[in-house]
């Protein structure tokens, strides 16, 4: 099974990934991957953003794991049986962003991505397998463990479109 784990950036995509491969599961963290292998296919100074070509990143891939997860914002655009979008309240999000000292500009970028949910919108057109984990007040430990009850079968409460931020983005204005 190749289970992508997406989201914005600031989710908790690789601390997940990183207590899931202490587990024993197997991960790939794909920026890492597109950067080994020569899948960078360009920069985008403006957003300050490597550009990857995902298509042929994902004609590369060779899996010999059962379990496998495939990490990083743009997982949910290659092939998987499960996609599940770690997601964080906007306002919450916004700090952890500034936190990594981004430029305004990036950290506004990604936060609306995640106001309107945008990965899973994307992940629902291609996948039929989509879940959400809402990581805001969770620590690794306790996302990783919706993760894998997730895959157990324990999806109430995670289905695609179960988080909301239209509350909190309505505030903005």
């Amino acid at each position: 099974m190749i289970c992508a784990l997406t989201g914005t950036p600031g989710t908790g995509k690789s601390a997940v990934a990183a207590l899931l491969a202490r587990r024993g599961y197997h991960t790939v963290d794909l920026s890492a991957y597109a950067r080994e292998h020569g899948f960078i296919s360009g920069r985008d100074v403006a957003r300050a953003t490597d550009e990857v070509d995902v298509e042929a990143l994902g004609r590369s891939l060779r899996l010999d794991a059962k379990m496998a997860f495939l990490v990083g914002h743009f997982a949910h655009r290659l092939p998987a049986n499960a996609v599940i979008v770690l997601r964080c309240r906007p306002a919450v999000l916004r700090k952890r962003l500034e936190a990594r000292g981004w430029p305004p500009s990036k950290v506004r970028e990604n936060v609306e991505a995640e106001a309107i949910d945008l990965i899973t919108q994307e992940s629902v057109k291609r996948t039929p397998r989509v879940y959400e984990v809402d990581t805001t007040d969770l620590t690794s430990e306790q996302s990783t463990a919706e993760v894998l009850g997730i895959l157990m079968g324990d999806t109430e409460g995670h289905a695609a479109g179960s988080i909301d931020w239209s509350a909190e983005v309505m505030s903005w204005y």
